[in-house]
């Protein structure tokens, strides 16, 4: 059975973007190998909201290429990549279509909304969180309040050049 997966950056008074959604605070580490490729190996969906759709789209040609990708909106998606589908917001149904898929692994790509939805749904398998060395003081909060108390287990940790740090969980 597919695993769902949350692998995110935060910075490490927990934010992942500025107020006005930047993320330019992380560029400092792009050339550090924190071994996305052998993650992004095991991923077969990548699920996102809306706003994280446009972010990446920004950033000019699709990362994920061929890799099924699932975009939670209610608007049109126009000149999206042909590996991009539309869902809807039922986190429960889509839940149960990617554990029936018997592929690869899920990949709750974000943004805050949509990774607390998964959250708040019991839906998370494993969270691979990098804390970065720097405080941004205010932005975007990964984890809601509000959310339901979720116990994990830590099952690593690891370092990283300039300063980085892993911690991954799976459901306790």
């Amino acid at each position: 059975m597919p695993l769902i997966r949350i692998y995110i950056a935060q910075s490490l008074d927990g934010y992942i973007a500025t107020p006005d959604g930047g993320i330019d605070w992380l560029r400092p580490f792009d050339t550090v190998d924190y071994g996305y490729d052998k993650f992004f190996a095991e991923i077969g969906t990548v699920v996102m909201g809306r706003k994280s759709f446009d972010v990446v789209r920004s950033f000019g040609e699709w990362p994920y290429g061929l890799t099924r990708s699932l975009v939670i909106t209610s608007g049109a998606l126009d000149d999206a990549p042909p590996s991009v589908t539309r869902v809807g917001a039922d986190i429960a149904r889509l839940t149960t279509a990617l554990r029936a898929s018997g592929g690869k692994d899920a990949w709750i790509m974000g943004g805050a909304q949509t990774i607390n939805a998964f959250l708040a749904a019991g839906s998370v398998d494993r969270i691979d969180l990098f804390t970065v060395p720097t405080l941004l003081g205010d932005g975007i909060p990964l984890f809601a309040a509000g959310r339901p108390e979720t116990a994990l287990k830590l099952v690593g940790t690891q370092t990283y050049d300039k300063g980085l740090a892993r911690q991954s969980y799976v459901r306790a």
